[in-house]
């Protein structure tokens, strides 16, 4: 079995960890590191029989983690300092919600760059506040930023010249020329409070999004990670609102996100043992590439199939944006190298 089997078996329970020999350790780390997910195994693994060495490279991988996460939401208050007083209210998202939210899925999860979700209407406002606050361009690039500004769901990145924190913020969660275009109006309005008074997405439109973020957005790059993050969310909705998986439906049509919504289910399935009801699993030929582009990599967590990884990378552009945009895209970051 690959290292890559070995790790997702690891995480989904199916593999007992005792059991293993110090060369499969080797490749489960290498691959854990890759996914940027060894936190997320050390945390999943933390009562488990371990060799002394993976032991105490896992204690010291938890200890971090929580280092980072009280950074990252740290980082959340700076900004709500920075925006809240004059009336910009702004949804977490990704890493840091499920920190702030404590949920499941930020048990050791890695957090890098903060992501905030504001109204389109705001968006000038929030960036003139932020640079006033300290935060500075990443990309003085003309090119890059007016990319960013016409095309994309976000400014360009800005990074905090004391901190040196990214804070990325989003006016919607998919680039202007998607082919979808999710209601970032209800995103935001049906947001909801954790205990210290962070907006975080409500659970159906945090699933949609992590789907969104995973299958309609990317090249499947940190996959076993958004993979993970679906799975953990939607294992605990599930557990405190027995009608989730329906209501999950119905929110996903309404972004247009019912497609993405369904395979990650299947994904998680498929990988990580999610349970699911009955009208989530139909077949979909199109699944085994996925799933094959999740696992390919190799016991030094290098990637085992670069034609399909290839491959991917196109897929995510074609969605991004309609043909001849590509192609003009394209062939200006290809002059510009």
């Amino acid at each position: 079995m690959s290292a890559a089997r070995t790790f997702v078996d690891l995480l989904a329970g199916r593999c007992d960890a005792g059991k293993l020999a110090p060369r499969d350790w080797d490749g489960v780390i290498g691959v854990a590191r890759s996914e940027a997910m060894l936190a997320t195994l050390a945390h999943r693994l933390e009562h488990a029989d371990l060799p002394p060495t993976v032991a105490a490279l896992f204690a010291d991988q938890r200890a971090a983690a929580a280092v980072a996460q009280r950074q990252a939401l740290w980082e959340a208050e700076m900004a709500r300092r920075a925006l809240s007083p004059t009336g910009v209210e702004f949804v977490l998202l990704k890493g840091a919600a499920y920190a702030a939210a404590d949920m499941a899925c930020a048990a050791g999860r890695q957090i890098g760059d903060l992501d905030i979700l504001v109204l389109a209407s705001d968006i000038g406002r929030a960036e003139n506040l932020l640079l006033k606050a300290g935060w500075e361009w990443v990309k003085p690039d003309p090119y890059d930023d007016a990319y960013y500004r016409e095309h994309m769901h976000e400014l360009p990145p800005l990074i905090h010249k004391a901190r040196d924190r990214m804070i990325d913020v989003h006016h919607t969660i998919l680039p202007r020329t998607h082919r979808i275009t999710p209601d970032a109006l209800a995103l935001v309005s049906d947001a909801v409070k954790t205990l210290d008074g962070f907006a975080v997405l409500r659970p159906t439109d945090m699933a949609c999004h992590c789907a969104a973020h995973m299958l309609a957005d990317g090249d499947l790059q940190g996959g076993l990670r958004n993979l993970w993050d679906f799975h953990s969310m939607t294992r605990e909705f599930a557990a405190d609102d027995p009608g989730f998986w329906g209501r999950l439906d119905e929110r996903a049509a309404l972004h247009g996100l019912r497609d993405a919504v369904h395979r990650a289910a299947r994904l998680a399935r498929d990988l990580y043992g999610t349970v699911l009801q009955t009208g989530w699993d139909r077949a979909d030929l199109a699944d085994v590439w996925f799933r094959r582009r999740l696992v390919a990599r190799d016991d030094w967590g290098r990637v085992t199939h670069p034609m399909i990884e290839q491959a991917f990378y196109m897929r995510s552009h074609w969605l991004r944006m309609p043909p001849t945009m590509l192609a003009q895209h394209l062939w200006t970051k290809w002059r510009k190298r």
